[in-house]
């Protein structure tokens, strides 16, 4: 990701494309990238080629309120640079248009050789995202252009089924901080659904699968746009006896999920990823998320693409979910350590900040990661311990000092993508935790005791109650030697890096 926007001004006679048919992320893409260029005095050309030009009416209003200078065009005389976004060159749904030099913006999985001048981010929700943090480099203030702001916002929440589908702490960034017209977006979320797609969540409603006895239901749809499974399973978590649902719709590609819950026990974006692991993907937040089941890789296994076979196959993965997950309420149990194992920290250097340097006592604070959005109460005896891929674990002071020994004067440096970052919740301001982050090393203590998962666990830890950590199999689930009731989750490959036996 080493892609600067300013590497494009040495060029001259600029195309922009977006793939055919464009849907509001490809728009704001480009429509982002047309607006750099203008600023920095240069004048490039935002393009689609394809058979039809844009005809949704959601998407009609969207050009023409923010102002989105795009064309569709059937030719193009050769430009020296062509830039795609949201789409690679020479994709099949991306019209072929020769070129001096090509680049690539993207965040789709990659799909053959990419030109040196490529950014493609195949885990963010949408490329609305990756142009929101290539502007940022630039120290472009993109809530200074309303009609920007408001079009990156559409472009991610469309390309992640409003905002539902969202796994990524970049998409949450753009979520969150970028500050839309909300006259346009509310505008253009209502001119979203056609009289048939309508038809299509009456009919998919009527027949829906209830499973009274765990509290979810299943529900089929006719293709459509995956904006409307998310329609549906909205109505859908509104019945009284429904405390999780799923929505599916099979595509010629795969098959689009919509995943809803309302209970703290099922997380929608871990639902959404449980049905699609191995299949596809899939994410959101706690009580949205959506996915993707690819139709080669359901092949590829052995699962026909048929009705049947997509229906019997959705209904086991839910009945597998509820079936093989135990959940853990820290401090409502001691757990048995007779069958545990005592292990130490290893002399590890990992980071800490102590949690008052941030905001005063009693303030509520969202820390976002990579893992998750994990929200605590400021305490002045409150430490933030920073693990070797940017987890996060808030201890005590008293716990700190038993087991850390701090390192006077030397830097912490974070070893993560995604740098844990602090929000305020009640006035939405943002700071980056590393300023406050101090390195230190494990210094013995009493350990813990854990043992390796067979299965998948939920536990809901002491300082975070309303949402819980996942532990699959050949994770470890930990309980600190000095507090029985502090029980958490180690990733496996972290256990085993920072860990040793005795």
């Amino acid at each position: 990701m080493s892609l600067r926007l300013q590497d494009f001004l040495q060029y001259d006679n600029i195309v922009i494309q977006c793939h055919d048919n464009p849907d509001a992320d490809a728009l704001a893409s480009g429509f982002a990238l047309c607006r750099y260029f203008e600023k920095n005095g240069k004048t490039a050309r935002f393009v689609y080629g394809g058979r039809n030009a844009v005809s949704k009416s959601n998407l009609i209003l969207m050009i023409a309120n923010l102002g989105i200078g795009v064309e569709h065009v059937e030719k193009l005389e050769n430009p020296g640079l062509l830039i795609t976004v949201d789409c690679q060159y020479s994709e099949s749904n991306v019209t072929r248009f020769e070129a001096d030099e090509i680049a690539v913006i993207d965040h789709h999985q990659v799909s053959g050789q990419l030109p040196a001048l490529s950014d493609v981010r195949s885990n963010y929700g949408s490329c609305s995202t990756v142009l929101y943090e290539l502007l940022q480099l630039e120290d472009f203030d993109i809530n200074s252009d309303e009609n920007l702001s408001t079009a990156l916002y559409y472009g991610l929440m469309t390309d992640t089924g409003g905002f539902s589908e969202i796994s990524h702490p970049s998409d949450r960034d753009l979520r969150d901080f970028v500050r839309p017209r909300n006259a346009d977006i509310v505008l253009f979320k209502n001119s979203n659904l056609s009289r048939d797609e309508l038809v299509i969540a009456g009919d998919a409603l009527k027949h829906a699968h209830y499973f009274e006895e765990r509290s979810y239901a299943i529900v089929e749809a006719k293709p459509c746009d995956p904006n409307i499974l998310g329609i549906i399973s909205d109505m859908l978590l509104e019945v009284d006896t429904v405390d999780a649902c799923l929505v599916y719709s099979m595509m010629p590609f795969g098959v689009k999920i919509s995943v809803r819950s309302c209970v703290r026990e099922i997380k929608a974006s871990e639902l959404a990823a449980f049905i699609t692991a191995g299949y596809g993907g899939g994410g959101g937040h706690l009580i949205k998320a959506g996915g993707l089941l690819k139709k080669d890789l359901l092949e590829a296994a052995h699962i026909a693409y048929d009705n049947d076979s997509i229906r019997d196959f959705l209904f086991k993965k839910m009945d597998e979910y509820y079936e093989n997950t135990e959940i853990i309420y820290a401090g409502q149990r001691i757990e048995d350590v007779s069958k545990m194992t005592h292990f130490t920290k290893k002399e590890v250097k990992i980071g800490y900040v102590e949690c008052a340097k941030i905001a005063p006592a009693g303030t509520g604070i969202m820390i976002r990661t990579l893992e998750g959005d994990v929200d605590i109460e400021v305490r002045d005896d409150l430490v933030i311990l920073i693990g070797i891929e940017g987890e996060i674990y808030p201890t005590s002071i008293k716990k700190f000092n038993e087991g850390y020994k701090t390192l006077p004067g030397e830097e912490y440096v974070c070893p993560a993508e995604y740098p844990p970052r602090v929000t305020d919740i009640a006035t939405g301001n943002r700071v980056s935790l590393l300023p406050f982050a101090k390195p230190c090393l494990a210094a013995g203590g009493a350990g813990i005791y854990a043992r390796k998962l067979d299965h998948r666990v939920k536990v809901f830890t002491v300082w975070d109650p309303d949402k819980y950590y996942l532990g699959v199999p050949g994770d470890y689930l930990a309980v600190r030697v000095d507090d029985p009731s502090d029980i958490y989750v180690i990733a496996q490959d972290i256990f085993q890096k920072t860990y040793l036996k005795g």
